[in-house]
């Protein structure tokens, strides 16, 4: 099994290919943080096993794995590989087939204008600005639209979260695209 590596624009966050699916079509992207309950996620848990692994971010075709700061990359990058090697070879799954999948929802309800604006970025994110964010090891999601004052709540996930380059991203290239196609936003804000 050869697994490609890639550096993302976090210093923190290596992007790992397995050349399979990852997360099965129908599941969103997950993202687990050392700590959380990972009884589901086997290749998190096996992941997490290694000390100075921060956090484990399961894309359709990608690992974005983060360390910690005191960690670096060419002492723990060897065991992240064996790991998500072992695991596959073994005939692992991501995600344990009962598990129930985790969607992302939408903080409000909108309706009448609010829903077509909504739409429109929900579709740019997608078709546009989703896409891109993976191929540097991440994922977006839409949170919130605020009609009265056209800011956009997005969240980001993955190699993304806690990247240096993130606010930037969110402010010379998304808020830019979104405000482009749709006159009614005005900004797009980080949301937690």
């Amino acid at each position: 099994m050869f697994i490609q590596t890639e550096d993302t624009p976090n210093p923190a966050t290596l992007k790992f290919l397995p050349g399979r699916e990852v997360m099965s079509a129908g599941l969103s992207a997950l993202e687990f943080t050392r700590g959380d309950d990972v009884e589901t996620a086997p290749l998190a848990e096996m992941l997490f096993s290694i000390p100075n692994i921060e956090r484990v971010f399961f894309g359709s075709d990608f690992i974005s794995v983060s360390r910690s700061d005191d960690a670096e990359w060419p002492r723990l990058k060897p065991a992240v590989l064996g790991a998500i090697m072992d695991f596959y070879v073994a005939g692992g799954d991501t995600m344990h087939a009962n598990a129930a999948p985790v969607a992302d929802v939408d903080e409000e309800i909108y309706e009448g204008d609010a829903l077509e604006i909504v739409e429109q970025i929900k579709e740019l994110i997608e078709a546009r600005i989703r896409p891109a964010v993976a191929q540097d090891g991440g994922d977006i999601v839409f949170r919130r639209f605020d009609i009265r004052d056209g800011t956009v709540y997005l969240q980001m996930k993955g190699a993304c979260a806690g990247c240096p380059s993130s606010s930037m991203t969110l402010k010379s290239g998304i808020e830019n695209l979104l405000r482009h196609y749709v006159p009614e936003v005005t900004r797009v804000e980080q949301a937690f």
